[in-house]
C-alpha cells in the first residue's frame, strides 16, 4: 500500500485497495477539490479512508418520503452524506399512476443551482410488478401485471437504473429482458418464486436480488426459493437489510460467509431514518417507529430505519467479517452491480467519494467528488 493522493476530485495516486489506514501513511488525507491548485491536508491521524458507501435501495429518510414527493430525492441526497452515503438510487415503491413518471423529471431536471449531496445515479423501482403473495407493504390495490406497454419510456438513458419484478408473474420473462436491453439492472424480489423460476430469470439475464429472505419464499432444503439460488448463483450481487430485524444477526452471519464479495448492505429506508420513535405518516400510511423497526398497524414491516454507516458496523459486529468486507459490500459490491467503474475503488482515475472512519467505523467525514460534505469534528 501507499499514500492516496486526491486533487480536482478525482484519485491521482491510489491503488487496489479497500482502505486505507492514514496513520501508517503519514497522516495524509485529501485535498477537497477548489481549496487551491494543490488542494489541502487534512489531519487523518488514527484513520481510516474508504470508499464511499452507495445504497441501492433508499425510500426516503428524515421526513422525506419519495414515493410521496419524488420531487424531494435532491433535497434528500443532501441530508444523506451525514450516513457516509456518498451516491445512491432513489427508491419508488408501488406508487399510484404517475409518481414513477413524476420521478423520472425530477432526476432529468437536475439539481438546484450550487446543489452538494449524495449523487443519484437512476431511480431503483421496486414495483408495481410484484406478486401479491408477497406484497410486503405494497398496496395490493397497485400492483401490476409486466407488460411491454407499462414499462415504456424506462431506460438507463431516461434515468431508470434497476427495477424489481416478481419472476413468477406471467409476462416477468420478456419484460426482463426489454429491461436488459434497455440498460437496466433487474432485481429479484416480492416473490414466491421456486428456484426453477428464479434461475430462469437469471439465466434471462436478472444480476441482483432484492432483500434477501425478506418478501420471498423461505428457503427450504427440498425447494430452495430465491433465497437458495441467491446465496448459490455466483452471477447474482444480493441485497441484505443488515438491521437484525429484517434478517437474525445470525442469518445476517451465515449469509455473509456464503455470498462473500456478492453482498450488498442496503438500508430500504424510508422516512423514518433519523426520526424519533413514534408514529408518523409516510404517504397515506401511518406507522410506529420503535425498537423493533418500522411498522404497519398489522405488525408487518414496512422498510426501515437503517442508516448505512450503522449497517456497516452492524455486519462486522454480527458476522465477524473483516472491516475491508463490511465496506466492499457498502461500496465496491453496488458499484459493481450498476456497472460503475469509478466509485466503490481507491485505484487512480476512481472519483474522490471517500468516507473517513475510525478504526470502530463510526463516521468521521464523507467526501463527494472531492468536497467535505460532512465532518463530524
Amino acid at each position: 500500500m501507499g499514500d492516496l493522493i486526491v486533487r480536482g476530485g478525482t484519485v491521482l495516486v491510489g491503488g487496489a485497495w479497500t482502505c486505507v489506514d492514514v496513520t501508517a501513511h503519514d497522516g495524509m488525507l485529501v485535498g477537497p477539490a477548489g481549496v487551491g491548485p494543490d488542494g489541502v491536508e487534512v489531519d487523518g491521524a488514527g484513520l481510516l479512508v474508504a470508499a464511499g458507501y452507495l445504497d441501492l435501495q433508499c425510500n426516503g429518510g428524515l421526513g422525506i418520503d419519495l414515493a410521496g414527493a419524488p420531487e424531494r430525492l435532491w433535497e434528500l441526497g443532501v441530508l444523506l452524506p451525514q450516513f457516509g452515503v456518498t451516491a445512491w438510487l432513489p427508491t419508488i415503491v408501488t406508487t399510484p399512476d404517475g409518481i414513477v413518471d413524476r420521478a423520472i423529471e425530477a432526476l432529468a431536471a437536475g439539481p438546484p443551482n450550487g446543489w452538494r449531496g449524495a449523487i443519484p445515479l437512476g431511480l431503483h423501482l421496486e414495483g408495481p410488478f410484484l406478486s401479491p403473495a408477497k406484497r410486503g407493504a405494497h398496496p395490493e390495490a397497485l400492483l401490476r401485471p409486466p407488460t411491454l406497454e407499462a414499462i415504456e419510456g424506462w431506460s438507463r438513458e431516461a434515468g431508470v437504473a434497476l427495477v424489481t419484478l416478481a419472476p413468477d408473474q406471467p409476462g416477468a420473462l420478456e419484460v426482463l429482458d426489454a429491461l436488459v436491453q434497455r440498460g437496466v439492472v433487474v432485481s429479484l424480489g416480492h416473490t414466491p418464486a421456486t428456484a426453477e423460476q428464479a434461475t430462469a430469470a437469471v439465466d434471462a439475464g436478472a444480476r441482483w436480488v432484492t432483500h434477501l429472505f425478506n418478501a420471498m419464499a423461505p428457503l427450504h432444503h427440498r425447494e430452495p426459493g430465491l433465497a437458495g439460488v441467491a446465496l448459490a448463483d455466483e452471477r447474482l450481487h444480493v441485497g441484505v437489510i443488515p438491521d437484525g430485524i429484517h434478517v437474525h444477526p445470525r442469518v445476517v452471519a451465515m449469509t455473509q460467509r456464503a455470498l462473500g464479495d456478492r453482498l450488498t448492505i442496503v438500508t430500504d429506508a424510508v422516512g423514518a431514518l433519523g426520526m424519533p420513535h413514534g408514529r408518523m405518516t409516510l404517504g397515506r400510511t401511518v406507522v410506529t417507529i420503535d425498537d423493533g423497526g418500522v411498522r404497519l398497524a398489522d405488525g408487518n414491516l414496512a422498510g426501515s430505519n437503517l442508516a448505512m454507516d450503522q449497517g456497516v458496523r452492524n455486519l462486522v459486529a454480527f458476522s465477524g467479517c473483516p472491516t475491508e468486507a463490511a465496506l466492499h459490500a457498502a461500496s465496491t459490491a453496488p458499484a459493481a452491480v450498476l456497472g460503475d467503474t469509478v466509485r466503490g475503488t481507491l485505484a487512480p482515475g476512481a472519483r474522490a467519494d471517500l468516507v473517513v472512519l475510525t478504526r470502530e467505523l463510526e463516521l468521521v467525514a464523507t467526501i463527494v467528488g472531492g468536497e467535505i460534505l460532512y465532518d463530524a469534528r
